[in-house]
């Protein structure tokens, strides 16, 4: 027996959910909306870059995502974003491109907000100390870190023993720690 097709719109979706052009937002549903205390209408046509606490972090993301994002790859990552009242908030991003040749032509994203403290530490991190961060937490080499973000292998090396310095820690395996524990102290 044939199963009915079933139709959704963004809107019938429980999960944030946003559709955009060239980071541009174009449609989202309730859930998005209220996870960043706008009402719907208000991020129609509007910019990704009002979403994120600074420029720099909106522009770092992106590099990151283009990177990443191409050939019609799906993309997760984990960053800090920003609330309309101001406050920022952990949340997870993940993307699927439409079209595998221009990854921002068309995309749809899912948010989830994690409940994550955003720590005096976390907030002291420059963007690209926090982008390396956050890959180094996923797992990924310095040489994988280093081909995502156009650096070279030496680089992300010294930004890893910088980032550990800064954060009172004596090498990589104690940085990669530090992010899991504080990951999982706020869980």
């Amino acid at each position: 027996m044939d199963q009915p097709h079933l139709h959704f719109t963004l809107e019938d979706l429980p999960v944030p959910m946003v559709y955009a052009t060239h980071r541009i937002i174009r449609q989202v549903n309730t859930a998005f909306a209220d996870l960043f205390g706008y009402l719907p209408d208000e991020l129609t046509d509007r910019s990704f870059k009002i979403l994120y606490p600074e420029l720099s972090d909106f522009v770092m993301v992106g590099e990151l995502w283009r990177s990443n994002f191409s050939g019609g790859r799906t993309y997760t990552d984990e960053r800090i974003m920003a609330h309309r009242d101001g406050t920022h908030f952990w949340c997870r991003a993940r993307g699927k491109s439409m079209i595998a040749s221009d990854p921002f032509a068309r995309a749809l994203y899912c948010f989830d907000p994690i409940a994550r403290p955003i720590d005096i530490q976390r907030q002291a991190l420059t963007p690209r100390q926090t982008q390396i961060l956050t890959l180094v937490a996923q797992g990924k080499t310095s040489t994988d870190i280093a081909g995502e973000l156009g650096l070279s292998p030496r680089s992300i090396e010294t930004h890893r023993y910088r980032l550990s310095r800064q954060l009172g820690l004596k090498n990589a395996a104690e940085l990669v720690n530090w992010f899991a524990t504080t990951k999982a102290a706020s869980s």
